[in-house]
């Protein structure tokens, strides 16, 4: 099926609406998918119990965005081949990446595996939490490399043009979860070890998926052993393009241990729990513009491998729009009901009291989300490996982490939450700018 061709043919509205809504709904679904999971582990279980999680879900995803960084990479090569009509380097492309992807994520399970209580340890896996952490990072640990694979293959079916599929591959998981959470938590009342167990089969549900779609006939690229081959050429440009989303997802992980850390220095494990439930709305809050980002990837890559620069033109401004005007009506949202989104987390008292200025604090830069994430997304889009990273590690690397180890010293707790506003603002006047640059110098180079 030849999904690629309406990329360069249809109008851009329609191509971002058709990209982007399905894109939304997927991010949307995981981002319910985990604001009920702490819901259940908070209810259930307790507080603690929400620690835990965010303790180990940064190390989850680390070891997992192998998947999503040559996803990503390969994505942007297949999307340009397409445009460019090269197709058997796009066939050639997906087979490296699935090789790859399984390679390199069984090994670094094992590593995790032995070293499992450094690492815990590491990311803030410490006092009471510690055993709530442990238990769930086990049960996790095998359907890590399924999580990872699920990853790629959905950047792959985004860039053939298939984004309902797209979509599925991460609804299905989050259907499961949230399943077997009540049955695991609530009925057979297995605690910790069931809301890992309930992860970790959800995501053996989504790789299955994508294995369906690819082995089923109906995607425009096969998964086929004879293109499992390593090709150097192929796999140096995947990895180019896909090391800036490793070194976000790197900076990313690099952010909790110093975000974990520091939280449990001036709020102990109380203040672990505070930033679960607010990291846990970010990624629900911003789900309408990370659809709109991950719609605009292949629409850019694949009409800038076209040469027809008046579409990625037209594409980066209404991405803007769409984006700011949605992350602009949900910025109001959280600002005035915030009390009562916090209260469906938790019925501690004393937690919602503390998060509701904490996290209005870490959302008052909402507005600026898009700005934040096209910058980065297009030069990821167009295999432009070196300004893409700049980009993308700006917020965390270069503005949040230093914030973060410094305002507290002078500010304390407050320094924490004021640090995600600040670095937010910073990081979207760098990205408007390097846009502006960009756009500019399309078809010149």
């Amino acid at each position: 099926m030849d999904h690629s061709s309406e990329l360069g043919t249809a109008p851009i509205g329609k191509l971002l609406r058709m990209q982007a809504i399905p894109a939304a709904i997927g991010i949307l679904t995981l981002s319910i998918n985990g604001i009920i999971d702490n819901i259940f582990v908070g209810q259930y279980i307790g507080s603690l119990a929400i620690g835990a999680i965010t303790v180990v879900l940064p190390i989850t995803f680390l070891i997992a965005s192998v998947g999503m960084a040559i996803g990503v990479g390969g994505a942007s090569v297949i999307s340009r081949a397409l445009g460019s009509n090269q197709e058997e380097k796009a066939q050639f492309t997906f087979g490296n990446q699935f090789v790859w992807t399984t390679i390199l994520s069984v090994f670094f399970v094992i590593i995790g595996y032995f070293f499992q209580d450094q690492v815990l340890a590491l990311f803030g896996g410490k006092g009471d939490i510690l055993s709530y952490a442990r238990t769930y990072f086990n049960v996790l640990l095998p359907a890590i490399p399924f999580l990872a694979i699920a990853m790629m293959f959905n950047n792959v079916i985004r860039a053939e043009g298939a984004p309902k599929i797209a979509m599925a591959v991460m609804i299905i998981p989050a259907v499961f979860n949230i399943i077997l959470d009540v049955v695991f938590i609530i009925y057979l009342d297995m605690g910790m070890y069931g809301a890992g167990l309930a992860t970790m089969l959800s995501y053996v549900s989504s790789a299955l998926y994508a294995f369906w779609f690819f082995l089923s006939g109906r995607s425009e690229i096969k998964l086929s052993f004879k293109y499992f081959n390593l090709n150097t050429k192929i796999t140096k440009e995947i990895f180019s393009i896909g090391s800036v989303t490793l070194a976000r997802q790197g900076t990313v992980s690099l952010l909790a241990i110093v975000l974990n850390n520091t939280l449990f220095a001036y709020g102990g494990e109380e203040s672990l729990s505070i930033w679960g439930i607010i990291n846990r709305m970010m990624m629900f809050a911003g789900f309408p513009v990370f659809g709109v980002t991950q719609g605009f990837l292949p629409i850019a890559g694949y009409n800038y491998g076209a040469k027809k620069w008046l579409r990625v033109r037209e594409v980066i401004k209404k991405s803007i729009v769409y984006g700011t005007v949605i992350a602009s009506i949900t910025f109001l949202i959280i600002m005035i009901f915030t009390p009562q989104i916090i209260s469906v987390f938790i019925n501690e008292e004393s937690v919602i009291l503390k998060t509701t200025p904490a996290m209005r604090w870490v959302f008052l830069a909402t507005p600026l989300l898009t700005i934040q994430l096209i910058g980065a997304a297009y030069y990821q889009s167009i295999g432009k490996a070196k300004p893409a990273m700049l980009l993308t590690l700006l917020k965390q690397g270069f503005f949040l982490i230093p914030l973060i180890l410094f305002l507290p010293y002078c500010l304390g707790l407050f320094g924490v939450w004021i640090a995600f506003p600040i670095a937010d603002t910073l990081t979207a006047i760098v990205n408007y700018i390097a846009l502006k640059r960009g756009s500019r110098a399309l078809g010149k180079d």
